[in-house]
C-alpha cells in the first residue's frame, strides 16, 4: 500500500511540474560562448590569415516573466545572414520550447571577424563554429534562467562619434560611380569639408540585470558607432597578414565586469555592446588631428570610454524592477527593391563597355554599381523581399531591431517618437541587407545610397519606422 501511495505522490508531483505555469517575476539567463577560429587559414577582409588577436564570442541574455519571453544574442561578426539565423533559431526552439519569434540575433559589425562559407576548410569550419556557438549561447541563456531584477538608464559619450557624410567646398566633389556628382561624400579629405550631412547619437544605453540578491548578472549596452579598427598586423617574409578581432565590442565586454565589480569582477557576468544606428557614424575625428595610436590602442580608448559611460548610467538607476512586463513582437515587412531609371541604366551599360581600368578611374566602385544597376533593371530580378523587424518591451525599456546598417537619423526619430522613456535600436539583426538611409539622405547621394550598398526603395526607412512605432504602441498598451 505504501508503495502505491508513494508512486501516486510521485506521479502527481510530476504531473504538476509538467502543467506548472511559468515562474512569476523576472527570470534572466546569460551565456557567453567562444567562437574563435581553430582551423586555419581563416579568411578575413584583408585576406588569408593564421592569426587571432583577441577572442570572438556569441553573447546572449534571456528575459522571462510569466509567459513573456525575449532572448537576444550578439555575434562578433560583421553581420548575420537571415538563412543562418533562421536555422539557428529553429534548432534552439526545438531544444527549449521557446518560439523563434522570441529570439533576436544581431552582429556587432566588427570588420575583422573571419568569414564563413564553403570554399575552403577554414571557411567551412568557421561557418559551423559560428552557427554552433550561436545555438549554444541562445540555449544556455534560456536554460540558465534565475530570479532577477532589472534597471534602465543611459549616459553620453559624444567624443568618439562623428558623422562621416560631408558637404564639400564647391568644385571638390569627385564623380560618383556613374559619373555624376553627389551632394555629399563619405570620409572626404579634411581640406574639402564644409559641414556634416547629418547628426550623431552620443547616447550609451544600458539594461542592467542583477540577481534578486544584488549580484551583477548581465548588462546589455547600445551605442551608435561603427567598428574602430587599427588591429595589429603580422609580418612574415615581408608579407603582411591581418588578425581576427572582436574590435571595441569585444574589448567593452572584457572591461565592463571591472567597471561593475572593481578589482573583483562578478563571476559569470556577461556584458554585450550592441550596434546602434551607426550607418553613417564612425570614429574618425574630422574636426582635429588625433595623436598617432599604437595598434589596438584606439579600440581600448573607445571601449574604456563607453564602459565608463555605461558605468555612469548604472549609477543613475534608482530602483530595479523584479517583475517588469516582458513582451516581444515580430513582423515581416515586404520591401520593394530599387528600380533604376532609364538614364542610369543607359549610363551603366555604356560604362560596362569600358575596360576595368577606365571604370576605376571614374570611381573605384564604378564596376560594382554599374553591374548592380543593370542587374536590378532586369525584368527577371526579384522585385520585393520580406525582412524581419522586432520590438521588445522589458518594463519601461523598449528595444527595436532592423536588419540593416541604419543611418543615425532613423534611430533618433524612433527614440523621439517612442512611447517609452527608454528606447534604442539594434542594427544588423536577423539578416543583413546593406545600408538603410532615410529619404532625405537618398536625395543627397553618397556611398551609403549607391545601388548595391542600398538595395530597397527610398521610402523603406519610413515604412519600417511606421511599423516599429505601431509595434511599440501595441507593447505600451499591454498591462
Amino acid at each position: 500500500m505504501k508503495r502505491i501511495l508513494t508512486a501516486l505522490i510521485v506521479l502527481l508531483g510530476t504531473s504538476s511540474l509538467l502543467t506548472a505555469e511559468p515562474a512569476k517575476g523576472l527570470q534572466v539567463g546569460t551565456a557567453a560562448v567562444d567562437i574563435s577560429p581553430t582551423v586555419f587559414p581563416i579568411q578575413l577582409r584583408s585576406g588569408k590569415s593564421d592569426y587571432v588577436h583577441d577572442p570572438l564570442h556569441v553573447r546572449a541574455i534571456a528575459f522571462q516573466n510569466g509567459e513573456g519571453r525575449a532572448v537576444l544574442a550578439l555575434v562578433d561578426a560583421i553581420g548575420v545572414g537571415r538563412e543562418m539565423t533562421d536555422e539557428a533559431k529553429a534548432s534552439v526552439a526545438e531544444k527549449t520550447g521557446w518560439k523563434v519569434e522570441e529570439m533576436l540575433v544581431s552582429g556587432t559589425h566588427t570588420h575583422t571577424a573571419p568569414k564563413g562559407g564553403d570554399t575552403s576548410p577554414g571557411r567551412i569550419a568557421y561557418e559551423k563554429t559560428r552557427k554552433d556557438g550561436l545555438i549554444e549561447a541562445l540555449t544556455k541563456a534560456i536554460q540558465s534562467l534565475e530570479p532577477a531584477k532589472v534597471g534602465f538608464a543611459s549616459d553620453e559619450e559624444p567624443s568618439e562619434v562623428y558623422n562621416r557624410r560631408w558637404h564639400l567646398k564647391p568644385g571638390t566633389m569627385d564623380p560618383n560611380p556613374l559619373g555624376g556628382l553627389d551632394q555629399v561624400r563619405t570620409n572626404a579629405p579634411r581640406g574639402d569639408l564644409v559641414k556634416p550631412a547629418g547628426p550623431t547619437d552620443p547616447e550609451v544605453c544600458v539594461v542592467d540585470v542583477r540577481t534578486r540578491k544584488g549580484r551583477a548578472l548581465g548588462l546589455l549596452a547600445n551605442y551608435s558607432l561603427h567598428y574602430v579598427g587599427g588591429i595589429p598586423k603580422v609580418y612574415e617574409d615581408g608579407i603582411e597578414f591581418g588578425m581576427a578581432s572582436a574590435d571595441y565590442y569585444g574589448e567593452f565586454a572584457r572591461v565592463m565586469p571591472f567597471r561593475i565589480g572593481g578589482s573583483k569582477p562578478p563571476e559569470n557576468f556577461v556584458a554585450m555592446m550592441t550596434n546602434g544606428t551607426s550607418g553613417d557614424i564612425n570614429n574618425i575625428d574630422f574636426y582635429s588631428k588625433r595623436a598617432p595610436r599604437a595598434p589596438f590602442e584606439q579600440i581600448r580608448v573607445v571601449a574604456s570610454k563607453t564602459a565608463d559611460a555605461a558605468w555612469r548610467a548604472t549609477k543613475k538607476i534608482e530602483s530595479y524592477d523584479e517583475a517588469p512586463l516582458v513582451a516581444m513582437l515580430q513582423r515581416e515587412v515586404k520591401l520593394k527593391y530599387r528600380v533604376p531609371n532609364e538614364a542610369d541604366l543607359k549610363k551603366a551599360l555604356e560604362l560596362m563597355k569600358l575596360s576595368a581600368k577606365e571604370r576605376n578611374k571614374i570611381n573605384k566602385r564604378t564596376s560594382s554599381v554599374a553591374s548592380n544597376t543593370i542587374a536590378y533593371a532586369d525584368p527577371a530580378s526579384p522585385k520585393t523581399e520580406s525582412v524581419i523587424i522586432q520590438a521588445i518591451r522589458i518594463g519601461d525599456q523598449a528595444i527595436v531591431s532592423m536588419p540593416f546598417e541604419v543611418l543615425v537619423e532613423i534611430g533618433l526619430d524612433i527614440k523621439a517618437k517612442s512611447p517609452f522613456p527608454h528606447t534604442f535600436t539594434i542594427s544588423l539583426a536577423n539578416g543583413g541587407y546593406g545600408y538603410l538611409p532615410p529619404p532625405n539622405q537618398h536625395k543627397l547621394g553618397g556611398y551609403e545610397t549607391w545601388l548595391g550598398t542600398s538595395k530597397f526603395e527610398e521610402a523603406s526607412s519610413d515604412i519600417l519606422t511606421e511599423q516599429l512605432l505601431e509595434m511599440l504602441a501595441e507593447l505600451k498598451s499591454l498591462k
